[in-house]
């Protein structure tokens, strides 16, 4: 007998609704310049969801704004129903970066959540010291940063993180600073306090750009696109005793994830609706989110040159083609690593994507086999045609009288599209690219890009 499919579009969770995002839209300048666009989201009581998406998609953007450090532009957040003002104190964040004050104890950088509470420092003790033991750190308590290890350094942002007792805790990809092994042991760690209620929290909330991650953890996942940042679909997760396994059910998952990650033009529906007839797995439909405004500039992928032109090197040396499984596994690298390369050479025209199956493209093939000069006057001519931000910066540095530009001036610009960290984070890409290119130079002295006259590309 055929298993029935659930494509209804009921939640994975039927908890309380504790947090809520609707229609927000985030967008920075005076042109308006969308980071996010029409998100709606719901966190539930007894939930765990994850959140994948591409660099510069709004994903950390959507967490502050749902704990209230960042106000939405358009639409609102909702605790428990109620519009948020302010910071949510019912929200707790453990971030990427450990954030450990190095001159503070164990105990006392986990105390420090407690800080702002009315608790007497005895109770506040009290509570740190448990906070201490349930994430396995008793022993550690007076032990400084530079003592601890990676993994030790995160166990003390989670209990800072549990200590206040958060009905929602926030992951802003915790794990992508630790090696595998420690990352997998925190992970099944966290799962194990999760699944047995040890932790006083009611919703989890991950951002992560971890495929694996997000199958082995969440009850639901939401794929964001980018240029504004948007949900474009939701898959209800495995059932808990299937996620670590390694099954056709949970290949399949991953496989689904991969093709809409990997083919933003493609509608995630469509891509839903083949896979799980043909899985049987359960799923949501793809998220509406209405029309997307596009930005000024494309969002460049956080991808150095070395590891851009190496990729597509390799390409070359093994035929022109590989499928992103295949790919992940011979460069041993992580999915979300390889997904901002192939995201890279692909808006560049050096490769092409078709389903999961990554193809160097004819100027790709010209690429490989080139050499070093030949490489960088294809880069430089790929590079100013398909990469809006620096055809702007070349027409910049043209018309300026010094042929000069000041860095900050970009960054403002920037900032225009981008939030104030993202502005930086490209603008470091598009240097990155354009020293390579031979387009300009960069004084990091100075703050100021300097137009390379000698292989001068006129900007379109």
């Amino acid at each position: 007998m055929a298993t029935t499919i659930d494509t209804t579009t009921a939640p994975a969770g039927n908890g309380e609704v504790i947090l809520a995002a609707q229609d927000v839209k985030k967008y920075y300048g005076d042109d308006r310049s969308p980071v996010l666009d029409r998100v709606s989201v719901e966190l539930r009581d007894g939930e765990f969801v994850a959140l994948l998406g591409p660099s510069g998609s709004g994903k950390s953007t959507l967490l502050r704004i749902l704990s209230g450090l960042m106000p939405p532009s358009e639409g609102r957040v909702l605790a428990h129903g109620v519009s948020l003002s302010g910071a949510n104190p019912q929200v707790a964040i453990v971030f990427q970066s450990f954030a450990l004050f190095p001159w503070l104890t164990v105990l006392d950088n986990v105390e420090l959540g407690l800080l702002a509470t009315s608790l007497p420092p005895a109770e506040r003790r009290a509570r740190a010291v448990k906070a201490i033991d349930l994430i396995g750190l008793d022993g550690y308590e007076e032990a400084f940063p530079k003592e601890l290890s990676g993994g030790m350094k995160q166990r003390v942002g989670f209990a800072r993180a549990l200590v206040v007792q958060p009905e929602v805790l926030f992951l802003d990809e915790p794990f992508s600073a630790l090696d595998v092994l420690t990352a997998e042991n925190l992970r099944h760690e966290l799962v194990e306090l999760w699944a047995a209620h040890s932790i006083p929290t009611r919703s989890v909330l991950i951002v992560t750009h971890n495929i694996e991650e997000a199958v082995a953890l969440a009850d639901r996942i939401l794929v964001f696109g980018a240029n504004p940042g948007h949900v474009r679909a939701e898959l209800r997760g495995l059932p808990p005793a299937d996620r670590l396994a390694k099954s056709t059910q949970r290949t399949e998952l991953v496989d689904t994830i991969y093709e809409i990650m990997t083919n933003p033009e493609l509608d995630a529906q469509s891509v839903i609706e083949k896979r799980m007839l043909a899985a049987r797995l359960p799923a949501r439909g793809a998220a509406a989110s209405g029309a997307v405004r596009t930005r000024r500039y494309q969002t460049l992928p956080d991808v150095g040159i070395d590891d851009l032109t190496g990729f597509v090197q390799y390409l070359g040396s093994v035929g022109g083609r590989g499928t992103v499984h295949e790919l992940a596994r011979d460069l041993q690298m992580r999915a979300d690593d390889l997904l901002a390369l192939v995201e890279a050479t692909d808006l560049l025209g050096l490769v092409d994507l078709q389903n999961r199956n990554v193809l160097l493209t004819p100027i790709g093939h010209q690429f490989s086999d080139a050499d070093l000069d030949g490489e960088k006057a294809l880069f430089r001519q790929v590079a100013v045609e398909q990469i809006s931000l620096l055809r702007y910066i070349v027409r910049e540095l043209e018309s300026s009288p010094t042929h000069t530009i000041e860095a900050t001036r970009l960054i403002d610009d920037l900032e225009h599209s981008f939030s104030g960290e993202e502005a930086r984070r490209q603008l470091e890409t598009v240097i990155d690219w354009g020293r390579y290119a031979e387009l300009f130079s960069y004084d990091d002295t100075a703050g100021e890009l300097k137009l390379d006259e000698e292989h001068r590309v006129p900007a379109q």
